[in-house]
């Protein structure tokens, strides 16, 4: 395990309303997220579950500065 990643059981996950709410976002824009893969998520079931941690980076990523 790298020194930076977590066990599973102390990671938090998110559904994808959640990740929708927290991004002002459609849930459609979150599942594209996923499906394209620029969104890791774990499949339980029939659902997805983002890890948290992978919306904070994603966003800090995408972060853009403007003029």
């Amino acid at each position: 395990m790298a020194s930076n990643e977590r066990p599973l059981s102390e990671v938090r996950f998110l559904t994808v309303a959640e990740v929708a709410s927290v991004m002002r976002v459609s849930k459609m824009t979150v599942y594209r997220l996923v499906h394209n893969g620029d969104l890791p998520a774990v499949r339980v079931g029939r659902s997805f579950r983002v890890p948290a941690q992978a919306v904070d980076d994603y966003l800090r990523d995408s972060f853009v500065e403007t003029a």
